[in-house]
């Protein structure tokens, strides 16, 4: 995977690999940690499950964690019809302004001084306008991709949603325009000064793991668990 050192460079060259970087992607400090690498803002959406969506709501901040799924370069995201970002988002015009948020934690970082811990990290934020989905087509297409976001195949693994669901059910949707993703990865960094100090000092890698599938109380005799779980 191709990571680009500086905001807005892209190591291929070709300018359709990169998002283009703004005013509200290029941060204040620490550049060389935000990436605009297309892959890498993809593989970062695609492994997390639950996103964080930003908006102000009479005048103040909210923030609700919500689940999303990726289909090229639109999110969804999901919600009920009786949120209020949902109804908010169906009567803006141009749409709802937005900052959608997904962040995973690699490894705990001990430095010898306490000012120095840190966090491995990889995260994405998002800037730009949510429009709710209308047309039906799309929405079932929106609804399959938050399934399978969670766990690939199940989709066509379950029964599709009824109208009575659908109705209830409300999707946001937001282009992949205004990204960039920020990594921190590697080993603490103490100051000259401090490392000949007696204290442990290194990384503590975080992973994310499955167990064994467990099945319904109610669940019929003979059906097996599916094959795309195992590969979880």
């Amino acid at each position: 995977m191709s990571v680009a050192s500086e905001p807005g460079t892209v190591a291929s060259g070709d300018a359709s690999a990169s998002y283009p970087a703004t005013d509200r992607t290029v941060p204040a400090r620490m550049r060389e940690r935000t990436h605009y690498d297309r892959e890498l803002v993809h593989s970062i959406l695609d492994e997390a499950y639950i996103c964080h969506l930003g908006f102000v709501r009479d005048g103040s901040p909210v923030v609700l964690p919500t689940l999303y799924g990726r289909v090229g370069e639109t999110l969804y995201v999901h919600g009920s019809t009786g949120a209020r970002v949902q109804r908010m988002a169906g009567a803006a015009d141009p749409g709802l302004q937005v900052c959608l948020t997904v962040t995973h934690v690699d490894g705990l970082v001990l430095a010898r001084s306490a000012f120095h811990h840190s966090l491995n990290y990889r995260s994405v934020v998002v800037h730009g306008l949510a429009h709710q989905v209308t047309d039906p087509d799309e929405k079932r297409t929106a609804l399959d991709a938050l399934v399978d976001h969670v766990v690939p195949g199940r989709s066509q693994d379950s029964r599709p949603g009824n109208d009575k669901e659908l109705a209830a059910t409300s999707v946001l949707r937001l282009d992949l325009a205004e990204v960039s993703a920020r990594v921190r990865a590697g080993g603490p960094n103490d100051d000259e000064e401090d490392l000949a100090l007696p204290y442990w000092t290194g990384v503590v890698p975080l992973t994310k793991g499955h167990g064994a599938p467990i099945p319904a109380d109610d669940l019929a005799s003979g059906i097996a668990v599916p094959d795309y779980l195992t590969v979880l």
